[in-house]
């Protein structure tokens, strides 16, 4: 394994409510040691970073700023999540074209500043501006990253963990393919606490299909969900970022459902979408094809197929 960089510092691209929940959930944890703030409007980033500086006499020392594209400048990760946010009634794929140009015009200002970063893409449809920022970008697709389904994936574990009265940090399943509506559940492989599902349920009741169809919906629909009661997703995916930026930082070499660019698995080609990846400090070094049942190979197809078309539509 590389050593872990000594200096170890990040820059949030957009201090809208998911740049700054992320950012707040960083200065918590404490293993960052520098963090850039940028924004479009700039008074914005300063009002934030002044804020954030208010909390250092609790935290771990941290050099928090804000500025411009210099900001980029020795950061081992870029974090986008700039773009326009997802209303009520919206879905992700809606957002595609307004966020589309808004990375297109990024990308480059970070790499004139930075020529070899990891990026960590958020901003929504994030599977297709993950392979917008690929491409833009240039860099090997280890280095420019999705943060998926790491959020669909808590989720999911979440509530399977409800269901059992379980500590959710003992069940282990995915959340595959696209950040959004055609995104597949793989029941085939959950498990709990190393047992497998099927198993499991004969110990501890069965999970019947019409209460999978329930956990499913609860998790492709949990957006929808809280941004009509509260208007905006951000503390969970916050955090998502932060265990991904973990990762990397730390060189984990962690199992996370981040979006990547697939080439060949299960039949998909040529669009970014999640699978379990193996990351660590040079992004993703292994993209992991676990055997699934065939109508969940299905389904990821699909799902594929769905961001493809997303892609077509813009030139992509």
């Amino acid at each position: 394994m590389q050593e872990n960089f000594l200096h170890k510092k990040v820059t949030i691209i957009g201090t809208g409510m998911v740049g700054m929940s992320y950012a707040y959930a960083l200065t918590i944890k404490g293993f960052v040691r520098e963090l850039g703030l940028i924004n479009r409007t700039p008074e914005r980033a300063q009002g934030e970073a002044m804020d954030l500086c208010h909390c250092l006499p609790f935290v771990e020392p941290m050099d928090i700023k804000a500025g411009g594209y210099e900001m980029c400048r020795d950061a081992q990760i870029v974090v986008i999540t700039a773009g326009a946010a997802q209303r009520e009634g919206e879905t992700r794929l809606d957002l595609l074209h307004k966020n589309a140009g808004i990375i297109q015009d990024i990308v480059p200002r970070v790499l004139e500043q930075n020529p070899n970063p990891i990026l960590l893409i958020a901003s929504n449809p994030v599977d297709v501006l993950t392979y917008v920022a690929l491409k833009v970008s240039g860099l090997p697709s280890s280095r420019v990253i999705g943060s998926g389904t790491v959020l669909d994936t808590m989720r999911f574990r979440y509530l399977i963990s409800q269901y059992y009265n379980v500590d959710a940090r003992n069940v282990h399943g995915y959340i595959l393919g696209e950040h959004g509506d055609s995104e597949v559940p793989v029941w085939s492989r959950v498990n709990i606490a190393g047992i497998p599902l099927s198993e499991y349920c004969m110990m501890c009741g069965e999970l019947v299909d019409s209460q999978k169809k329930e956990i499913e919906s609860d998790v492709r629909n949990a957006a929808y969900h809280v941004i009509q009661k509260k208007d905006s997703t951000y503390y969970a995916i916050g955090l998502a970022l932060v265990r991904i930026t973990q990762a990397i930082l730390m060189n984990q070499q962690s199992v996370l459902t981040v979006g990547t660019l697939v080439n060949g698995e299960y039949g998909i080609k040529d669009v970014c979408l999640s699978l379990p990846c193996v990351v660590g400090s040079n992004g993703i070094s292994q993209v992991l094809a676990n055997p699934m049942q065939q109508n969940e190979v299905e389904a990821l197809q699909n799902s594929a197929a769905v961001l493809r078309k997303a892609l077509d539509s813009i030139g992509w």
